[in-house]
């Protein structure tokens, strides 16, 4: 499973200006409050849970902003990607104690 998630990690490809968005707001990441928030969870789920969980929810954004949709909402994608940066480098981290 861990191979499957760095893979579909690796392999994202996103416009310049979302990538720029995320690096700005990755620092502002607390887990407690945008994870639950994002997730729509009381208790905060695993680091890997939480990616396969954030990479769904951004697999939707992305689609709607390919269709150009006006479902879209570039906020909402930009706190997804955030989060699921600050969840894959949690991941690397408790994996790499292991």
């Amino acid at each position: 499973m861990m191979l499957d998630i760095k893979t579909r990690l690796r392999s994202l490809k996103r416009p310049q200006l979302l990538v720029r968005a995320v690096r700005f707001g990755a620092d502002d990441y607390r887990r407690d409050v945008h994870l639950k928030r994002l997730l729509n969870c009381d208790t905060l789920p695993r680091p890997a849970e939480a990616v396969m969980r954030l990479l769904e929810l951004e697999a939707e954004a992305n689609h709607w902003r390919e269709i150009r949709s006006g479902n879209y909402v570039i906020a909402r994608h930009i706190e997804i990607l955030i989060a699921l940066s600050g969840e894959a480098a949690l991941m690397q981290a408790t994996s790499s104690t292991c």
